[in-house]
């Protein structure tokens, strides 16, 4: 039996090799070709021909066999047999067979006889989104026209699988079936049926081994890969509050997992707030890297030969799976001593400072590397060197000794030479200048490399808008040979000009409409060079604004400022200059000479003006640090009343007096420092202002007797005050991309002497969204956001209520306001900044400094969403909670939807 089945398998190869060559003589039908099998002949190959082709070059497919007229070849052989296999192999016949035409003496005619593959002239998807299928395409590599081959139809399945595999439908089937395309010749059409199963979640991961350090830790560390929290949830409140045995639970939800009120606790904490922004999908190329996390996050703790034994992913139902990890923790250990060499620019006492790390102290790879390469809270030894120029520097830490539970170390350092700057360029700036870019930077050539000034240079860049923050990037390249240094900086424009174009019911003004417009990196220069418009003169850096707010002749604003950064080119001296003016028109009930108003509700008979001009200059400082900056300017504002009654019109408090004029000559001084990452989306750094507004101080000169004899509008027809503004926020990252961003504000506006009051203009007001407020839009007045009350509310003395009769002016001298708000980012793209956000926010509002009170705040919390487009700016919507009851009120304020326009700074 033995030999019958070595027969028949010998003659089923033999055939397979040699069944797909035929020979025979041309005109010559017999069976007889001529060929002894037994004994293969060497022919010279005097022809190639090829039969069957439709679309495929002929040249190009004899090349692809291997054979070439006039070789020899043994006939029968495997130099045929190889050419049929290497037509296979290229996937581009579905069958080919290689015959002899003819012999003539020791001359073969060969004819390749094939059938092309189907071409793939189309495909459709079933059972996919339309959302989904856009995605899915283009991980595909289906183009119309193309050849059709096993393998394109198996990648084609396998990638539409993996799509879905990673979203956590683990267990989808792909089903692809070819129909014949009746209207293209040898064409074919794919149908993808698609069937996703249901999204396989983790319903519970379980270490084993584990005992230095606790399951619920271990969890924590796992990033991406986590557990449903609705299934343990549903468990335990099943369980714990109704008091349903583990066996109903078990028979209810399919589970034998039971946890105490204790555990569910720290379930909770540890697991439910990290899901908030996660899933429980499981996904294998996410669960590989939460495998590597874990065993660093051992090392942390001195666990340097913690291993995962094992681990396996295993069924628990249809929906969801559990998976099982094995470690084994080793023994815990420390530092003994720490040795360095090769250090000769620094001693060892300074860098074992630097380094803070002490003999006894927990072992920590990761440690060590952040102290000597890269420390985000501190100094590490890696800037020690590379800020004094050693771009070549390095340090190798080597294990020297291993003795039971302590280690020593050895800190190999390569010092090096300093590095100087040879050349420094810039690329991908296509719109703006290179002057502008060249000017922000603070790597010069000539100077020693710092790697401090790379990174200050990566901020200063990032602050500018004009490129796309995360795509700066700059490329170092070292010469060893000669010490220098080439830095390139590369960067990807991205839009900074914005426009706004509004419209929205202003209550008691209806419907109000604005057109701004802000050109961030424009050219004043090029304006009457129309080559350079792309669409506007732009790419010198300054910045235009214009703005018109408006609803007919009731209210109007108009706005310009231009602002030149680099004032003479050389120095970051900025000159700024501005002029706004606005306009209120209302009803009043009497006219100038006291006779009642005959009018009808059209005519206007009181107006309030203002117009004012700002010319300022700022210099960026080196000292204490070069995120600091200094902004000097004088204002001219001059506020005109006729036949004006109240503030607003809407009895919210008087001016003081109904005609006449206040002007304002202010000198305003702005200290200010900004070390944020990223202005769109900051997770790091902070910015901090005090700003002081002074006017002449009028009453000094006047003495108290003179000032006394003066009625308030007299008084105040030169404006007096001292007004002081302090504005500070820091951005905390918490986990991740989680960013936690705290603020405080305060402002006081005061006067010179005990004998003057402050005047009705530039009070303070808080509440709403900081915008516009209570039906009319407020001039002269500071207006504060507070988040969870109406706009201009949080106003003494009325606070918001239409008291009409009531000539106590208007607004705050005093306020504060705080504000802690949790962000994460939902896209950081080029495109759109997008990021979701819950917050605690609260402040008042004093009419003196006497009254004022830290404590004594008014409370909300909330949440809402930012989008920063650059064409628009940022635009915001929130939803607060008020919990405080206003004077006047009966009830808190309670729920309130906020929209906002702009950066907010208060």
């Amino acid at each position: 039996m033995k030999r019958i089945a070595l027969l028949l398998l010998f003659c089923s190869v033999y055939g397979i090799v040699n069944g797909q060559f035929r020979t025979r003589k041309a005109g010559d039908t017999s069976s007889d070709d001529g060929i002894n099998y037994s004994n293969p002949r060497e022919y010279e190959i005097a022809e190639i021909d090829v039969k069957g082709l439709t679309f495929l070059d002929k040249n190009a497919l004899i090349s692809l066999t291997g054979l070439k007229i006039g070789d020899m070849v043994k006939i029968p052989g495997d130099q045929i047999s190889g050419a049929i296999k290497k037509l296979w192999n290229h996937g581009l016949v579905g069958d080919v067979s290689i015959e002899i035409s003819k012999i003539e003496d020791d001359k073969v005619f060969l004819m390749i006889v094939l059938a092309e593959r189907p071409r793939l002239t189309g495909f459709t998807f079933e059972g996919v989104s339309s959302g989904k299928e856009t995605e899915i395409r283009k991980d595909l590599n289906l183009i119309r026209g193309r050849i059709l081959t096993d393998a394109i139809v198996r990648n084609t399945e396998m990638a539409v699988k993996k799509y879905y595999v990673n979203k956590g439908f683990l267990n989808t089937e792909v089903k692809i079936i070819q129909t014949v395309d009746t209207v293209a010749q040898d064409g074919i059409r794919l149908k993808i049926i698609v069937d996703p199963k249901a999204k396989v979640r983790i319903n519970k991961i379980i270490f084993e081994g584990n005992e230095a350090v606790g399951s619920g830790k271990l969890k924590k560390k796992l990033k991406e890969t986590k557990e449903h929290p609705r299934i343990a949830i549903f468990k335990t409140v099943f369980q714990q509050l109704f008091s349903i045995s583990p066996a109903k639970v078990r028979e209810f939800v399919d589970s034998s997992y039971t946890v105490s009120p204790k555990e569910l606790k720290g379930f909770v904490h540890d697991n439910f707030k990290l899901n908030f922004f996660n899933g429980s999908k499981f996904i294998k190329s996410d669960y590989e890297e939460d495998k590597i996390k874990l065993i660093a996050f051992y090392n942390t703790l001195g666990y340097r030969d913690a291993t995962i034994i094992s681990d396996s992913v295993y069924k628990h139902n249809e929906k969801t799976i559990n998976v099982l990890l094995k470690v084994d923790e080793g023994n815990k250990y420390y530092f003994r001593d720490i040795r360095w060499t090769g250090n000769f620019v620094y001693n060892s006492e300074l860098l074992n400072r630097v380094l803070d790390i002490k003999k006894g102290d927990v072992y920590n790879k990761e440690l060590i590397e952040q102290r000597t390469s890269f420390n985000p809270r501190g100094p590490d030894i890696s800037s020690l060197y590379m800020d004094d120029g050693y771009l070549f520097f390095n340090v190798n830490p080597i294990e020297v000794r291993i003795d039971n539970d302590s280690i020593d170390l050895e800190m190999r350092i390569y010092e090096g030479e300093q590095a100087t700057i040879n050349r420094v360029s810039v690329s991908g700036n296509e719109k703006t200048n290179d002057h502008v870019v060249m000017r922000e930077l603070r790597t010069f050539p000539g100077q020693k490399f710092s790697r401090t000034d790379i990174i200050r240079t990566q901020q200063r860049l990032g602050q500018l808008g004009y490129f796309n923050p995360e795509s700066i990037n700059p490329d170092v390249k070292p010469n060893m040979n000669d010490g220098t240094v080439d830095i390139t900086w590369e960067v990807e424009e991205q839009s900074s000009d914005q426009i706004e174009l509004s419209g929205g019911w202003g209550g008691w003004f209806g419907f109000v409409g604005t057109v701004g417009l802000v050109f961030n990196n424009f050219s004043m220069k090029n304006i009457a060079k129309f080559k350079e418009w792309r669409p506007l003169p732009m790419g010198d850096g300054q910045r235009l604004q214009l703005r018109v707010q408006a609803t007919g002749r009731q209210f109007q604003s108009y706005s310009f400022s231009f602002t030149e950064p680099w004032i003479g080119g050389k120095k970051p001296n900025s000159l700024s200059i501005s002029y706004n003016a606005s306009i209120i028109r209302s009803r009043s009930q009497f006219n100038t000479d006291g006779t009642p108003f005959t009018g009808s509700f059209r005519d206007f008979n009181s107006t309030l003006k203002n117009r004012g001009i700002t010319i300022g200059l700022g210099k960026q400082l080196e000292w204490p640090d070069n995120y600091f900056s200094l902004m000097n300017s004088l204002s001219y504002n001059v506020y005109t009343l006729e036949n004006f009654e109240s503030f607003g019109q809407g009895g919210l408090g008087s001016l003081g007096f109904r005609d006449g004029s206040s002007t304002a000559f202010t000198f305003n001084n702005t200290l200010s420092r900004n070390s944020v990452d990223n202005p769109m989306y900051p997770s790091s750094g902070s910015t901090i202002s005090l700003q002081v507004s002074l006017t002449p101080p009028y009453s000094l000169f006047r003495g108290e007797t003179r000032q006394g004899e003066l009625n308030f509008a007299e008084r105040n027809r030169l404006m007096e005050y001292h007004k002081w503004m302090f504005d500070s926020k820091f951005y905390l990252p918490v986990v991740g991309k989680l960013v936690l961003e705290a603020s405080a504000h305060i402002g006081l506006l005061g006067t010179y002497t005990s004998f003057t009051d402050v005047g009705p203009f530039e009070r303070f007001s808080l509440g709403g969204d900081g915008l516009a407020g209570q039906g009319f839009f407020a001039i002269g007045i500071d207006i504060i956001g507070l988040r969870g009350y109406e706009n201009l509310t949080i106003t003494p003395p009325n606070y918001g209520l239409r008291q009409g009769g009531d000539n106590a002016m208007t607004g705050g001298t005093v306020y504060n306001k705080y504000s802690l708000e949790l962000r994460y980012p939902i896209t950081t793209g080029q495109a759109a900044t997008i990021y979701g956000f819950t917050f605690l926010e609260g402040g008042n509002n004093w009419s003196s400094a006497q009254l004022f009170n830290p404590f004594d705040m008014y409370r909300s919390a909330g949440f809402g969403a930012r989008i920063f487009m650059p064409a628009f700016g940022l635009i915001g919507i929130n939803w607060a909670y008020g919990f405080d009851t206003l004077p006047g009120r009966i009830e808190p304020s309670g729920s309130q939807f906020h929209f906002t326009i702009g950066q907010q700074i208060r």
